[in-house]
């Protein structure tokens, strides 16, 4: 009995190994663990218990990803040097903004003046977006209206003049 414990743990490291190989190449979970006959739900118990795994297997899914990024760029690649179309097509709208798609928005909106009702809703929701500028847009209103305190704001009345 005590032989079997550490068969099982070597047993356990050797298949967490071939795991992290696996994911090097293909980063996709059930492929790698069909690989190397373990399921998902051991995989997924062993990230769970095991930081250093998890911390590993996070490394290797992107070491993997940008092995198949390179592998796919260089496939579009042949096939551009072989003068496919669709991988033309597909280079250029990806990597030369000139040739990226666009959208165009095209309106015939007509725009109508509110009623009070609405200017009031749309006033209490920019108040409750933005509680500073209605405070903001308060004082500079009160800033325009003439002062009975300030005479500076107010003109003085123009007499009519009387030529003789």
């Amino acid at each position: 009995m005590s032989t079997e414990q550490p068969v099982t743990t070597l047993r356990i490291k050797r298949n967490k190994e071939l795991l992290i190989k696996q994911l090097k190449k293909i980063p996709v979970v059930t492929i790698a663990c069909n690989q190397i006959s373990v399921s998902r739900a051991t995989y997924y118990r062993w990230c769970e218990q095991d930081d250093d795994f998890k911390k590993a297997v996070e490394e290797a899914m992107a070491e993997g990803e940008n092995f198949i990024n390179d592998l796919s760029e260089s496939q579009v690649i042949s096939l551009i040097k072989e003068k496919n179309w669709p991988a033309i097509s597909f280079w250029l709208k990806h990597h030369h903004p000139k040739y990226a798609p666009k959208i165009e928005v095209i309106t015939n909106i007509k725009q109508e003046e509110l009623n009070e009702e609405q200017e009031a809703t749309v006033r209490k929701a920019l108040e409750l977006a933005f509680p500073v500028l209605p405070k903001q847009e308060n004082e500079q209103s009160k800033d325009k209206q003439p002062n009975s305190d300030n005479k500076s704001d107010t003109k003085p009345t123009e007499s009519p003049s009387t030529t003789p």
